[in-house]
């Protein structure tokens, strides 16, 4: 089964190849963003380290939503 994350852009490195994607909950990790047009800001879909897609906000966010329901159950 493969897994794709929503994050968001918050800066690029200097060639604007790689971003930091933070994921909440102060998870940040760095991302290739060759395949996508992306600006400081977006929402975008990670797999594998590499963004795949660009997300509107609100469906980022319920994603990201849905993501910490099911560890919550996890922990329970």
């Amino acid at each position: 089964m493969c897994l794709a994350i929503p994050g968001k852009i918050i800066e690029f490195d200097k060639n604007k190849e790689h971003a930091i994607v933070d994921y909440g909950d102060g998870t940040k990790r760095k991302a290739n963003v060759t395949l996508v047009d992306v600006k400081i800001g977006d929402y975008i879909l990670v797999h594998a380290g590499f963004a795949i897609e660009v997300l509107n906000e609100k469906d980022a966010l319920e994603t990201l939503d849905l993501f910490r329901e099911m560890l919550s159950q996890e922990e329970n």
